[in-house]
């Protein structure tokens, strides 16, 4: 086999891999035993990716807009696709929403989320949070 057909193959296999991932984020809490989607815990918030933050109390504070929820294809049968949706957005009192947003239909049902970064560190105030909790 050439070096082309064995790269091609390589490519392949990786997409294929990265497909079977579907769109969970690492750190989110993934597909529960009632079978929600791999994805549901992911939402963007001005042009920023923001991933579930389990088991961290926060103090949600004002509205602040709008997060919306991509829609999702974690699985073969499109019967199971995720459409889009939107929640409010609020602010974590005490850190900025571009680290950590609540997001809910109201401030009492908000949940928390942390900014993804591309290097997928935690920021200092979300693991403040984490080991607070």
């Amino acid at each position: 086999m050439s070096w082309v057909g064995r790269h091609a193959i390589a490519a392949g296999l990786a997409t294929m891999a990265f497909t079977a991932v579907g769109c969970g984020s690492e750190g989110s809490e993934g597909a529960g035993a009632n079978g929600e989607s791999l994805c549901a815990s992911d939402v963007l918030y001005e042009g920023r990716t923001y991933i579930k933050l389990s088991d961290a109390e926060v103090r949600v504070g004002q509205k602040l807009g709008t997060a919306t929820t991509p829609p999702c294809r974690d699985t073969n049968d499109h019967v199971d696709d995720v459409p889009e949706s939107s929640e409010n957005a609020y602010a974590v009192s005490g850190i900025s929403p571009d680290v950590v947003i609540a997001v809910g239909s109201s401030p009492e049902q908000a949940e928390p989320f942390r900014v993804l970064r591309s290097d997928k560190s935690v920021p200092p105030e979300v693991q403040e949070l984490i080991d607070g909790s």
